[in-house]
């Protein structure tokens, strides 16, 4: 079943509720008390209503397969849950949950039990849950839903705003008290005072691991001072930037040169049309620097097992948002052994595996002190002029891509700027980037499994 924007955002706030009473009710229990455990001050947890959204959206063509429903709703909360663990470590050096003392856990973030809890979970919402909501929502008089809709987002803004600006001392009491010169009256002070001081009790009550300013240890300062010394230090912003479009370009590289020696022939691999560059490399290189970074001294079986795993699910997503976004189907492994809907296999995902032990134990280190020895000036430009270079080509690319599909639909050009998509890239041109690209549907029995990521 196919859900519309308004039904996925309604399910969102529902299950962003739902999920809030179950850390409410998951608390009360260990505590014997009343504990708002949420990230943010009101009754939401963002990260169930994403979860479910993403589940809704990208389980679907598994939706008559039970196991792989199962397998694929867990693997997808319990990435959910490490990558939220992880933001929130390293933006606001908080640690809301940590499963040190469970069996089978990954870094105190993510754990076996619960893993297997968010399929389940996912499972049950999506054969059960989800259509009968949806089914309530389609009764709701659309103009007053909207309605409700935007006052629960503005709601859901604000407090968003203030728990970030607590959290980031943007909003601090000292700051605010300070603020008397700049000519704020004594009751805008007051309260803000007041909000600040409310959610730091409720992040203390909540959380008891919630780090205190001032409490960096004198390793921490250290690090710090390096990291404004030396360009790109560590896992920054910077270096995943670089990591990104490096990566991006050896992976069209590497299925390149695959090609040629699997198939005979020399064929684009490019996901851009500017450039040889695979998006999804790109992504999986700086993606799993991100996840394993702090992971990467390891046993080697841990990395391999953590690619495998995440390189199959984010394959998987790959193939289904290229075909939901732009109706074009790009890989098909459906003659290839133990696939999941011709989308990922077996096979292919150990690859994944032995990329991500072969990236984060021998290419990523000597990477990393090449990109640190940039000097700090040029890096940063250099950075920026990547990530300008970036959206503009898969800007362009993207809208190439929608004008392909539209034209083998028989659509004309609406306006100007299609019809200059339309001259600038025709049929001829975008099946010499996209040589194995097919429209949704067109895959028949000669499907030839060729990967064009």
């Amino acid at each position: 079943m196919e859900y519309t924007v308004y039904e996925l955002s309604w399910m969102f706030f529902l299950y962003s509720f739902l999920g809030w009473c179950l850390e409410v009710a998951y608390a009360a229990a260990g505590k014997k008390a009343f504990v708002n455990r949420g990230f943010l001050n009101g009754v939401l947890c963002p990260a169930y209503g994403f979860a479910t959204v993403f589940t809704a959206v990208f389980m679907a063509p598994l939706r008559e397969e039970w196991f792989y429903l199962f397998l694929g709703c867990m693997i997808v909360g319990t990435v959910t849950e490490l990558v939220t663990g992880l933001l929130l470590e390293k933006v606001f050096h908080l640690r809301l949950w940590d499963y040190t003392d469970k069996k089978y856990h990954a870094g105190s973030y993510i754990c076996l039990a619960n893993s297997i809890a968010w399929g389940v979970l996912g499972l049950v919402n999506l054969k059960f849950f989800n259509p009968l909501f949806a089914a309530i929502v389609r009764k709701v008089p659309y103009l007053p839903g909207i309605a409700a809709l935007l006052l629960l987002v503005m709601v859901l803004a604000a407090d968003v705003v203030m728990t970030v600006g607590v959290l980031c001392k943007a909003i601090h009491p000292n700051q605010a008290m300070s603020e008397i010169a700049e000519g704020l009256n004594q009751a805008s002070r007051s309260l803000r005072v007041v909000i600040t001081n409310q959610v730091n009790r409720r992040m203390e009550r909540a959380f008891s691991r919630l780090e205190k300013e001032g409490a960096r240890t004198e390793e921490e300062k250290q690090k710090l001072m390096r990291q404004k010394a030396v360009f790109a230090y560590g896992c920054s912003f910077h270096k995943v930037v670089w990591v990104f479009f490096w990566g991006a370009f050896l992976g069209d590289v590497i299925e390149t040169v695959f090609c040629r020696f699997s198939m005979g022939r020399w064929m684009s691999r490019s996901s851009l049309v500017y450039g040889a560059f695979s998006l999804v490399w790109g992504i999986g290189f700086s993606g799993a620097t991100m996840l394993l970074y702090r992971y990467r001294e390891r046993e080697d079986r841990y990395i391999f097992l953590a690619g495998t795993l995440l390189g199959g699910a984010f394959e998987y997503v790959c193939s289904v948002f290229t075909e939901i976004a732009f109706g074009a189907v790009f890989w098909d492994y459906s003659k290839i052994p133990f696939n999941l809907g011709g989308r990922i296999n077996l096979l292919f995902c150990f690859f994944w595996g032995i990329v991500a032990w072969v990236w984060m134990k021998r290419l990523y280190p000597l990477v990393s002190k090449w990109i640190e020895k940039v000097p700090m000036k040029l890096g940063k430009g250099l950075t920026w002029l990547m990530i300008v270079f970036m959206v503009w080509d898969m800007g362009i690319s993207g809208a190439a891509l929608g004008r392909y599909g539209e034209r083998a639909q028989g659509i004309p050009a609406g306006n100007e700027a299609e019809a200059w998509i339309d001259r600038q890239f025709p049929d001829q041109r975008m099946e010499q980037i996209y040589p194995s690209a097919k429209m949704a549907g067109e895959w028949g029995e000669d499907a030839e499994g060729r990967n064009v990521d």
